[in-house]
Formats: structure tokens, sequence, C-alpha cells
């Protein structure tokens, strides 16, 4: 079937070219002189200037995980810690992330500032967090948000919204203003064996500095654009 004329079948306009966006990154640069040689300590000041930047969503991350058919997948994230031991967020263990992770415990998590023109990238392997993180934290939760992670039976196809609001329904009578952890969720730490920090440039001559694992300590090296 021919496309009827000035039709374009949900394509964007001819008239804007995504191979033609461009961007000019001049905001800073990423030398080694003046970034930390301990990766935790450069992604802590970078994190924290992007919270004082008052950035979009400063603490989102993406995770990639692989499932047992080798096909990657990524989704959005928060960070809720991060310390000498790694890198924590909290999610549905039942989850196809969760179920990825228990048969393939390496991951990657991806920080990406875009007004501050900024990049981190973190890969390492994956493992639960303690029973006392993970009752700590959701007891810090909203009650509505506790209440979800009961009614949500995450990456389940269900027939409709009507079954998240029935289950809240139920769970909140149910609970009442104290619901306990559920069983299927927690927290996930991931614990770093590779970071890149990644600052954007002029002429596409970005800086890249990579910290990575050697005998017990940190090597930071540049990489090429």
């Amino acid at each position: 079937m021919r496309p009827r004329p000035g039709h374009n079948d949900g394509m964007t306009s001819p008239s804007l070219s995504i191979a033609d966006l461009r961007k000019s990154y001049e905001r800073a640069e990423l030398n080694e002189d003046a970034s930390h040689g301990n990766p935790l300590q450069q992604f802590d000041q970078w994190l924290q200037e992007a919270i004082r930047s008052q950035v979009p969503e400063p603490n989102a991350m993406t995770l990639a995980t692989v499932g047992s058919d080798l096909r990657p997948s990524t989704r959005v994230v928060l960070i809720k810690g991060y310390d000498a031991q790694g890198i924590v967020w909290y999610t549905n263990y039942e989850s196809r992330k969760g179920r990825q992770l228990a048969g393939n415990p390496y991951a990657a998590l991806q920080f990406h500032w875009v007004e501050l023109e900024r990049v981190v990238r973190i890969e390492g392997t994956v493992e639960k967090v303690s029973d006392a993180e993970s009752d700590a934290y959701f007891h810090s939760r909203p009650l509505d948000s506790r209440i979800g992670a009961w009614a949500s039976p995450q990456s389940q196809v269900i027939p409709g919204r009507g079954v998240l609001v029935a289950n809240a329904a139920k769970y909140g009578a149910q609970f009442l203003l104290k619901p306990p952890r559920p069983p299927h969720w927690g927290g996930y730490r991931l614990r770093p064996e590779l970071w890149e920090f990644w600052q954007g440039r002029k002429s596409r001559l970005h800086d890249r500095l990579r910290y990575r694992q050697e005998s017990g300590t940190w090597v930071r090296e540049r990489l090429a654009p």
C-alpha cells in the first residue's frame, strides 16, 4: 500500500531528521590530575554535584542484566545507597531482572546526567543485601509504596490496571498501617569491578577515565572517546 500524500505512517517528520541532531559538549573537562584516585570518591563528587545542580532525578540509573537466553535487558531503577561495598537498589525479586540476576549475577549500571554532560558506568557482581537492610529500608518507605510492593506482581502479565487497584485495596485492608516487607521484595548490591567516568567535550573528543581492579587496588586509565 502506498502512503497517502503527506502521510508518514507515524514516522518523524522529514523536516526533523534525527541524523542531524547534534550537540557540542563544552561544560567541563575531566583530567587525571583533577580526578580522585578512588572511583567511589569520584562518583560521590559527581552525584553530589548532580543533586546540587537540581538535574531531574539525579538518583536514576539504568540497570542492565542478561538472562539465560543471553539477551540483555535494561530498565531504570533508583539508587538507594552506596559505600565501599557497592551500589544498592530495591525491587521485586520475582521480576524479570530478579530472575535474570538469580541465574547470572553480573550486571551493569549507568547514570546519565544530561544537563552536566556526564555519564558514569559501573560493572560488577550483584548480591542481595541482608534481610535487616531490606527491612529497614522497606519500613522507611511511604505507606502507599509499601502496599504497592504487595499489590504488583511485577513483570507478570495482568488483564488490566484494575488488578493493581484491587490488590492495593485488598492488602491495604489486610495490613492497615503496618504492612510487613513481602518475602519477594528487597535490595540488591552491585559490587563494582569496573567504573568509567565520561565527560562530554567539544569536537567529540570526550574525556573517559576508567578504573579497574588490579591486585586489590584501583588502576585509573584514559580511554579514547
